[in-house]
């Protein structure tokens, strides 16, 4: 651009020189515009750290940087302040606002013992906050590191692009060169005509559309994601995106919601189905199972009225107790046939807890892990964006994985998996997709699943916000724990790469057209002009469509 406004000015021709640097800068303009619109998103994040926090000591309260405060420390958050630190809520109850942390609009209800994320807004309430994690290691600053470093992973395409300017560059500059040099020579012109249309050569050929749509669009779909709570490591993984086909999916935690319910009594008349929970609830009344929680949780009734005693759990087996001077055993069917209890052949797909009174069967209570609410929603999204096959890899036995696989319309399930024969699966699933060029996702919590997630070609953290492994190992971290979040990033990626291929065919096209018109003399410097920073704008606004996602 500045060889060829010099060169304007040197054959006297002003007004083009003029508009070279004007439309130029316009050009710059937009394209300064269009970064800051893509940067709000992320650098939005920014204005969740908190500058200082209050720090409770023995002689009451003290302001200090978050920096400077150490695990097993209390800090007072007050309403309307952010949350400085990741920690447990020890004192007071509260509402807060984890939009910007996990993009969910409902504030999140918090007592005691409830873990407190970093960057959450304490909506109403007083609370005192023991903090678990140093500011280094707090999500809040997790999640700024990562986000500053996403724009350094680049995509193919962009690596492409930057080779491809490398290249194209010099090739325009000495075909211009040529074009201003060889006709004159040949007494095909004067040498003010050709020096004009070699100069007009080179405007058009500015490869600036390219070079600044390309990233912008990968910058922009980055932006976009983190306004849904997802955080994406590089914008490579959203290119990796566009060509997965296949995604497996932990179960507990994943795809359900992790906890117990109680899903079927079935008792043994007389005994009543509130009867037969009470006496089971009374009898695991001090156990700290899962299992026995969902019990406790699915009785409503007054477990006073029960007398129960001697009480002993078994690992692995079950609960023995007298309850109203009857000899009660509950537990699974080990427990059943420890004390030689004859019961029904119940071939079940959840894990189910049997009940025994006086050595005669009473009845089973089955328990099971609940899909989450937009599980399903989630697989049906994804497989209406081009992923053909769904996978269920868990340690679960068959029974129950085949369950959830049936609710939820997964193509296959594969169970009884530890975590190193997981990622035996992951590898086939690999292999097959890879065959065919396409990729592989595995979508986990983060914790277990570690191994997984850094196997698969993109690993997808499901609710490890607060989980060190799920940042570490995952390439793209979803920040609460809804699996329809993954068909959004597969959307939002899709849309990038469209976008970055439409700017990519709509620049060079134009580019072939009037360099050919350019170099035959059709058109002069503002036509040129058109080319280069027409164009430049046209491809700078048809990236900022994703910031409408």
């Amino acid at each position: 651009m500045t060889v060829a406004t010099v060169g304007a000015i040197a054959l006297g021709d002003y007004p083009e020189a003029i508009a070279v640097m004007l439309f130029y800068q316009i050009g710059e303009l937009f394209e300064a515009i269009a970064v800051q619109q893509s940067k709000q998103s992320i650098s939005s994040l920014l204005k969740l750290k908190a500058t200082t926090a209050t720090l409770l000591t023995n002689t009451g309260e003290r302001t200090v940087k978050p920096e400077q405060v150490i695990p097993g420390q209390i800090i007072r958050v007050n309403p309307g302040e952010k949350v400085a630190l990741d920690g447990e809520l020890v004192r007071g109850t509260t509402s807060l606002d984890t939009s910007a942390l996990t993009g969910e609009s409902l504030p999140r209800d918090v007592q005691g013992g409830e873990t407190v994320l970093s960057g959450a807004i304490n909506l109403t309430g007083v609370i005192d906050v023991q903090v678990t994690k140093r500011y280094q290691e707090s999500t809040i600053a997790r999640i700024l590191d990562l986000v500053s470093n996403a724009t350094q992973k680049k995509t193919t395409t962009e690596k492409f692009i930057t080779r491809f300017a490398k290249i194209y560059t010099p090739i325009v500059v000495g075909l211009a060169v040529l074009l201003a040099i060889f006709p004159p020579l040949l007494q095909i012109g004067s040498w003010a005509t050709w020096i004009n249309r070699a100069l007009v050569f080179l405007v058009i050929s500015c490869p600036c559309a390219l070079v600044i749509s390309v990233p912008l669009s990968f910058f922009g779909g980055i932006g976009a994601a983190s306004r849904h709570g997802i955080l994406v490591k590089g914008s490579n993984f959203l290119e990796v995106l566009t060509r997965v086909n296949t995604i497996a999916f932990d179960k507990t935690g994943t795809l359900t919601q992790g906890k117990f319910a109680v899903s079927e009594i079935k008792p043994v008349a007389p005994l009543t189905n509130d009867h037969l929970l009470g006496i089971a609830a009374a009898a695991e009344q001090h156990s700290n199972h899962p299992i026995a929680l969902s019990i406790l949780a699915a009785y409503k009734g007054d477990l006073s009225q029960f007398n129960s005693h001697d009480i002993k759990e078994t690992a692995g087996h079950g609960i023995h107790a007298i309850i109203d001077d009857h000899d009660v055993v509950i537990g699974n069917a080990k427990a059943m046939a420890k004390t030689q209890i004859s019961m029904p052949a119940d071939q079940t797909d959840c894990t189910t807890v049997y009940v025994a009174i006086d050595h005669q069967f009473a009845g089973s209570i089955k328990v099971a892990d609940q899909p989450k609410l937009d599980a399903a929603t989630a697989i049906a999204s994804l497989k209406h964006h081009g992923v053909d096959h769904t996978v269920l890899l868990t340690g679960d036995n068959q029974g129950v994985a085949n369950h959830i696989g049936q609710q939820l319309s997964l193509d296959h399930v594969i169970s009884g998996l530890l975590p190193a024969q997981k990622v035996t699966e992951i590898e086939k699933l690999n292999q097959a997709a890879h065959a065919t060029n396409h990729q592989v996702g595995f979508v986990g919590d983060g914790i277990n699943d570690t191994p997984v997630l850094a196997r698969a070609d993109v690993g997808i953290a499901m609710g490890g916000l607060g989980a060190d492994a799920a940042i570490e190992a995952a390439d793209i971290v979803i920040m609460d724990d809804k699996p329809s979040k993954v068909a959004t990033i597969i959307q939002i990626a899709k849309a990038t790469k469209r976008i970055v291929w439409e700017n990519i065919t709509f620049a060079l096209t134009i580019k072939i057209i009037f360099l050919l018109l350019g170099a035959f003399g059709l058109i002069g410097m503002w036509e040129a002009v058109f080319a280069d920073v027409g164009v430049t704008i046209i491809a700078i606004l048809n990236a900022l469509r994703l910031q409408r996602d």
